[in-house]
């Protein structure tokens, strides 16, 4: 099946820097590489083609190409993260980290992530430029299928900005999204739900008004203490009883 615009796609892909693995759908490929992470789910995206889903150069080149085939693709950095910015490298004082910086760690400021390159007396360098920028990456992919139902392609979408399967029913305009127990607290979904909902508007036909639903049953408690108490009631009530037959079939031969 030949991809289009606007199609929802199952990739699956491994990209690469100057021939370092740096993103991959497969696990066994994580695993040879040893770069696996159990916090991390290996399966197909699913993203729409020409949604802004992926980088510029990935999104372009999925369209005219076929599911089932393996394609490599070599992106160049105004295709992919861009290039370098020096103004995206800062200083900061150490005083103003909770704890004592070090190269390669993590922060954020700005309402950007970097990475603290220098830490030179009290100053500390920090480079809020992406990982990959300035660098050409290569891309091995594989198109897996085409989804071309409404509820799945819905479902997708949640699935791509909230990072959780969700279940979904459509009937008459409206999607019914039924949330997983603890769903509102997760930091992913109170983020991603906005966009995955409007872009199910922008692009899933057939959606009119989205309900989403939070179920929860009640659970069935078991407390040892509670049964071992109640079992012992139990015994004593028909120890109980017995002795009140045996009483009156006494009474009733006197």
């Amino acid at each position: 099946m030949t991809i289009k615009e606007g199609d929802f796609i199952r990739l699956s892909y491994t990209g690469k820097s100057d021939g370092i693995i740096f993103d991959t759908t497969y696990e066994e490929v994580a695993k040879e590489d040893k770069t696996f992470s159990e916090e991390k789910i290996y399966e197909p995206m699913v993203v729409r083609v020409g949604g802004n889903h992926l980088i510029p150069g990935l999104d372009e080149d999925l369209i005219g190409k076929e599911t089932g085939t393996e394609y490599t693709i070599e992106i160049s950095p105004d295709k992919a993260y861009g290039e370098r910015n020096q103004e995206l490298v800062r200083s900061a004082f150490t005083k103003d980290f909770k704890e004592k910086p070090t190269v390669g760690m993590r922060v954020r400021a700005e309402e950007r992530q970097g990475v603290v390159v220098n830490v030179v007396g009290k100053r500390v360098v920090i480079d809020f430029n992406h990982m990959l920028a300035g660098k050409t990456i290569t891309y091995n992919y594989t198109i897996e299928s085409v989804i071309e139902e409404p509820k799945d392609q819905a479902a997708a979408l949640f699935k791509l900005f909230c990072g959780k399967d969700m279940e979904m029913d459509l009937a008459d305009g409206i999607l019914t999204v039924i949330l997983p127990p603890g769903t509102t607290y997760d930091k992913n979904y109170m983020y991603g739900k906005g966009s995955a909902i409007y872009q199910i508007f922008e692009y899933v036909e057939g959606v009119e008004e989205v309900i989403l639903k939070e179920s929860f049953k009640k659970p069935e408690i078991y407390n040892e203490e509670t049964a071992e108490v109640t079992e012992a009631t139990e015994v004593a009530a028909e120890t109980e009883v017995s002795e009140v037959k045996e009483e009156t079939a006494e009474a009733s031969e006197e």
